[in-house]
């Protein structure tokens, strides 16, 4: 990385204890610590096995509820799926995914080394344990005929929902031009507290949504997932009126950032601080962290020359 007053380079290992990680404080820094030049990356064989299905869990937010559990037993069981997304009833009917009254499980394995047919079958067992239905599992042995969601076609649930994440930013900007608000915030929480949070979230922002604009729809996915909690990804879609929709705009943003703050939640998994989300960096990081950051800044930086405003103040001059 390069920096105001000089050049770091840390070291290409698979691990260390030496201390606090250079690269964990110049990763994420968000270019406030200075510039990454270089960088080792870990790499993998292309796969040539894929296996993919899709699970539904009828009966709307208990559907949900029941899916998340779901995801819960698969990402807790080492299976190590490629893919493993849960779609909310809202979220897979607008996508094309679903019915818009089940919420839609994505699976996908892929492998250059072994095949799947057991990974997948367990996972689809996991699934049913907790009431979700699938017409069964499809493999692939060329992957390079099979699409990023695992093998999936376009007539299935994977390749509707693949289309529509795809298509997406355009679908917003047309949005946008009509005088609707088209917003995503996403979060992390653990699995003990998912249901309350999802509860809290849905509530505190869906009454943001109908003081502010009338009404409009809030739906939900998985982004990610991991063997102790979720990223759920929630979308907002609601109708704004002309001249006022930044206005409209940032008063839903503050009750969602509120919301995941309040719940334990993190004010961003992977969309990054930037300024959109400062107010709610400070508030989640401890106090302790910030003032060394604000020192490492400092030192790295003492004019203030790298964007300034994003994690923290910038140095005066």
């Amino acid at each position: 990385m390069v920096t105001p007053t000089g050049v770091s380079e840390s070291r290409r290992l698979p691990g260390s204890g030496a201390g606090p990680s250079p690269d964990r404080l110049f990763i994420g820094s968000e270019g406030t610590l200075g510039v990454i030049t270089e960088a080792w990356m870990r790499l993998q064989q292309r796969p040539r096995l894929r296996a993919s299905a899709s699970v539904a869990f009828a009966g709307g937010d208990e559907g949900f509820r029941r899916g998340a559990q779901a995801v819960r037993a698969i990402a807790q069981s080492g299976l190590y799926p490629a893919n493993c997304r849960l779609l909310d009833a809202v979220e897979a009917g607008n996508s094309g995914a679903g019915d818009g009254r089940s919420a839609v499980l994505v699976l996908g394995f892929e492998s250059a080394d072994h095949a799947l047919d057991e990974a997948i079958a367990r996972a689809l067992e996991l699934a049913r344990d907790h009431g979700g239905t699938s017409k069964g599992a499809r493999s692939s042995g060329d992957a390079s005929a099979a699409g990023a969601t695992g093998g999936a076609r376009d007539d299935d649930a994977a390749g509707a929902w693949r289309r529509a994440f795809l298509q997406m930013p355009y679908v917003r900007d047309v949005l946008a031009r009509a005088a609707f608000i088209s917003e995503t915030f996403e979060t992390a929480c653990t699995w003990d507290r998912f249901e309350a949070f999802d509860a809290a979230v849905r509530a505190d922002v869906g009454a943001a949504i109908e003081r502010v604009c009338g009404g409009g729809s809030l739906s939900c996915r998985f982004t990610h997932v991991y063997p102790d909690g979720p990223a759920p990804y929630y979308s907002v879609i609601a109708p704004a009126r002309r001249g006022s929709e930044l206005e409209q705009w940032a008063e839903i943003k503050a009750a969602a950032s509120d919301a995941l703050l309040r719940m334990g939640g993190t004010i961003t998994h992977h969309h990054a601080v930037g300024r959109d989300h400062r107010a709610g960096y400070d508030r989640q990081r401890p106090e302790p962290f910030a003032r060394a950051l604000r020192a490492a800044r400092r030192e790295i930086d003492p004019h203030g020359v790298l964007n300034p405003g994003v994690l923290i103040d910038a140095p005066r001059a």
